[in-house]
């Protein structure tokens, strides 16, 4: 076998993506020079259990958890996050403008990731006591919010439209929204919801709010299996005529002979394509 795919296959050479999510932990392992091979799992967590104590056992029990990777990405799906934009950004002020927009609590601590195609900050929290497990077993990892790497390709998206735009990235127990005008993020928000009405509810209020044309603009959705969203875009479509189901971020690699890319999550997807 050449040498160029030996390489693929060995850790080292590897990129894992970690998703830590109350429903459950998930992880992604691929070569960035051919993401066709990509490796995907997902276990559940005891719900009884912390997050904290739920990370320590995902993390001893897993075996592809503990050998070096070339980079380690973890993605933390939260509801505790807020936007900023680039130019009013100060580390010194972080943890200030966090709790100016979201509730304080205790024994947790504030990350950032700085978008430089979007011009946004995204600030949010992680469990403190997770994160020193996390970052003492890979103390080289980068800290996402899983709506970072969905903006910054949100906004690729939308730079090559003329229309305004909502992407929404619905969950079994929340929903994801992005709004676009002219390439520039107008709202990123996640809403506890989870049955179709509330979600038809949110949708058309933030559709209101931001005046956007029903004729014209776009709505963009993901998450859910294919036939899931046609019955949300049944109802919709009386009111919205530009309704999409949105595509594989990973359209240009190959889907790898062992993992469907539709089971792996869209917000890891996403950072396959941006990071």
């Amino acid at each position: 076998m050449p040498e160029k795919d030996t390489n693929q296959t060995q850790p080292e050479f590897q990129t894992l993506s970690i998703r830590l999510s109350p429903e459950g932990f998930s992880f992604a392992t691929y070569h960035p020079a051919d993401a066709s091979r990509i490796y995907f799992q997902h276990t559940a967590v005891n719900v009884q259990r912390s997050m904290a104590a739920n990370v320590k056992g995902f993390l001893s029990q897993t075996p592809e958890l503990n050998v070096i990777y070339h980079q380690t990405n973890i993605l933390i799906h939260t509801l505790r996050y807020t936007t900023v934009p680039l130019e009013l950004f100060e580390d010194e002020q972080m943890e200030m403008l966090f709790y100016q927009n979201v509730p304080k609590q205790n024994n947790e601590i504030v990350l950032c990731n700085i978008l430089g195609n979007s011009n946004v900050v995204v600030l949010f929290s992680i469990d403190k006591l997770t994160h020193v497990f996390l970052s003492e077993h890979f103390p080289r990892a980068r800290f996402f919010a899983t709506v970072s790497p969905q903006i910054e390709y949100f906004t690729k998206e939308s730079r090559q439209r003329q229309t305004q735009q909502i992407y929404a990235n619905i969950h079994a127990d929340n929903m994801e929204v992005f709004c676009f005008s002219n390439g520039r993020l107008q709202l990123a928000n996640t809403y506890p919801i989870s049955t179709n009405e509330d979600r038809s509810y949110y949708l058309l209020n933030i559709w209101k709010q931001l005046d956007y044309d029903t004729e014209k603009d776009e709505l963009h959705l993901t998450g859910l299996t294919k036939e899931e969203l046609h019955g949300q875009i049944s109802f919709l479509r009386q009111f919205i005529r530009k309704i999409f189901i949105i595509n594989n971020p990973q359209a240009e690699l190959q889907q790898s002979s062992d993992t469907s890319l539709e089971t792996i999550p869209f917000d890891i997807q996403s950072l396959f394509i941006c990071e």
